[in-house]
Formats: structure tokens, sequence, C-alpha cells
């Protein structure tokens, strides 16, 4: 993780910020003599959109794959749980959804792979007036940069089909980002675990809704409960408004009456 921060200084000092209408150069295809070689012995973090689409994709559930496919690094300065694609154990330490071909998942595959080889930097709260800036990871091995093909930053994003990756991240955003870890406070080992079943676990997550006595407690409609029983995506944007409310106390889920008055008559 330490290395992770000295890149992230690395590149808001040293990189050329882009913005969406600036050009680069870049193609990736069989043809050029390093394909593949960026699928290969690299920190990849997912994001919870990542998992829905990949778990989906392979048409297993989210407790499998994240038993089978990633890992959770710990940080003594992390602040809630972050997931990893694990590489293979072999000497390149390859991906383990790529093969000769390219990606087996390429469709599904995760957000730093389709904007690779853009980055995305978000310049902390304590730099004024400096937003998110795109910027090119020119990796000594690529060859693409020598490729015939032209894009704008814009362009590119939309051919690599990033837009629902992004606003699925904002909603991300919305906890990990959250002020009360800028205050100084930390989770509980429970509410830790709330979080990593919300966001990456998500499977478990619905079963914890619908097999429990939830929706007895909160006020939740029928068209709600429909969508997030069969969309991930929807349960995930519910998952967001559930951990506001358990985590950080905003009032973003309304409790039923009965389930005050049940409260209240058990303290008496």
């Amino acid at each position: 993780m330490r290395e992770f921060e000295k890149l992230k200084k690395s590149i808001l000092n040293d990189y050329p910020r882009l913005g969406l209408e600036d050009n680069f150069k870049f193609a990736c295809h069989p043809g050029v003599p390093c394909f593949n070689d960026c699928c290969a012995d690299i920190n990849i973090f997912l994001t919870p959109y990542d998992i829905i689409r990949m778990k989906n994709h392979l048409n297993i559930s989210s407790n499998e794959f994240l038993e089978k496919y990633t890992l959770s690094p710990i940080d003594e300065n992390q602040r809630h749980p972050v997931i990893m694609l694990k590489m293979n154990d072999d000497d390149k330490k390859k991906c383990p959804f790529v093969t000769d071909k390219g990606c087996s998942i390429y469709s599904d595959r995760p957000w730093s792979c389709r904007m690779y080889p853009l980055g995305l930097a978000s310049p902390s709260e304590s730099i004024k007036n400096e937003g998110e800036f795109y910027f090119l990871m020119r990796d000594d091995f690529c060859k693409g940069f020598e490729e015939d093909g032209e894009w704008t930053i814009k362009g590119w994003i939309g051919d690599q089909g990033i837009e629902p990756y992004d606003d699925a991240g904002k909603l991300f955003k919305e906890i990990s980002l959250h002020p009360f870890f800028d205050s100084g406070k930390s989770l509980s080992p429970q509410k830790i675990e709330m979080l990593y079943m919300v966001c990456y676990d998500i499977d478990r997550f619905r079963e914890f809704l619908f097999e429990s006595s939830f929706f007895d407690r909160f006020e939740v409609d029928e068209k709600t409960k429909e969508q997030i029983k069969n969309d991930d995506v929807e349960l995930f944007g519910f998952g967001v408004k559930w951990l506001k409310f358990s985590l950080f106390g905003e009032k973003t889920i309304e409790i039923k009456d009965e389930a005050v008055k049940t409260a209240k008559m058990k303290k008496k």
C-alpha cells in the first residue's frame, strides 16, 4: 500500500494532466508484440461494480468469486476493505482470465483494464482548485503507443464502455470517501464486515435482506423490493443507502413505526 501512495504522489507531481478533448495515440491487438504483457504481475484493485460484472459473466456467486479470484490486503492506515484480483501462482503471475487470444472475460473486464493506458487521478481536497484529471501510463514494455490509432480521452472512454463503471463508482465514493473517515474515526469490526458484504459480497447482502426480518423493520416499497431482488446494480444502490444509515447515522432508510415502538418497549 505504501508503493501505491508513492505512485499517487508521482502522478500528482510528474504526469501531464489531460482533459476530455486531449489526444493520444494507442492501439492494442494480437499483432502488437507486447500483447498480454500488461495482464501479468500487476495490482488490479476491483470496484463493487467490477465484481458484479465479473461474477455474473462467470455465472458464480459473489462469495465464490471472492474466495477463488481475489485478495484483501490489509494496511494499518486502511480505512475500509479493499479487494485485489489474485494473479496466478506462476512465474509470470498472469491474470487468471488471460489467454493466448486475449482476455476471456473481455466484455466484462474491470474498470482499470478498460481504462488502460489512461489513468484517472483524484487529488485530495487539501489541493485547492484541483479536480480529477486523466493521464497516460507509458509503461516501457507497451508498444501500443507506436500504433496508428488516435483517440481523444472522451472518445476512448466511450469506446471502452466505461460510463456504467463510472456511474457505479460515484456511488461507491459516497461510502469510501465519506467525511466520517476524514474526521479520523474508524469503524467497528461488525460495521467493517457490513461494508464488505454490501460492497463486495452482493449476493450475501441480498440474502441478508430477504432471509431476515429486515423488511419487517424498515420501510421499503414493493417496487424497490422487486428491483433489488433481481438486479445487482439496483441492489448495490440500495446498499449504499443502507450503509449511510447503518454506518454513518444518515436518515437514508426509514424505520417502520412498529419497529420503533418495539424498540422502545424493550428499553423499558
